[in-house]
């Protein structure tokens, strides 16, 4: 999985990270994640640092993928990243909204959807 945009994209250190350790593995993504947070993908509930880390390891061992970021919306606590999600997948190029709520210097919730 690679992660890039065109022009440096101003994101909140949480974030950013998160799209850094999402190049990198499964137990790097869950490290951005408050203890309790909550991630939504594909209308699935994943809650926990552990669970979290399961999901992106079970993602990254299905798919080859990478995001490039297009733009993102920071309003408070909450980030909104535009990616287009492009990989071996059904549906491959597909735009989604990455939408991050933040709790301090950690990501408290993600959802993915279209």
């Amino acid at each position: 999985m690679t992660t890039k945009t065109a022009e440096p994209l101003d994101l909140p250190a949480p974030v950013a990270a998160y799209f850094v350790a999402d190049a990198t593995g499964a137990e790097a993504v869950a490290e951005c994640f408050a203890d309790g947070a909550v991630v939504i993908d594909e209308r699935q509930e994943y809650r926990g640092r552990t669970a979290i880390a399961r999901w992106k390891a079970e993602a990254s061992a299905k798919f080859r993928y990478r995001v490039d970021r297009l733009g993102a919306h920071v309003s408070g606590q909450q980030t909104t990243v535009t990616g287009r999600v492009t990989g071996d997948f059904p549906g491959s190029p597909i735009e989604l909204q990455y939408h991050f709520t933040l709790e301090g210097d950690k990501i408290a919730r993600l959802e993915i959807a279209p």
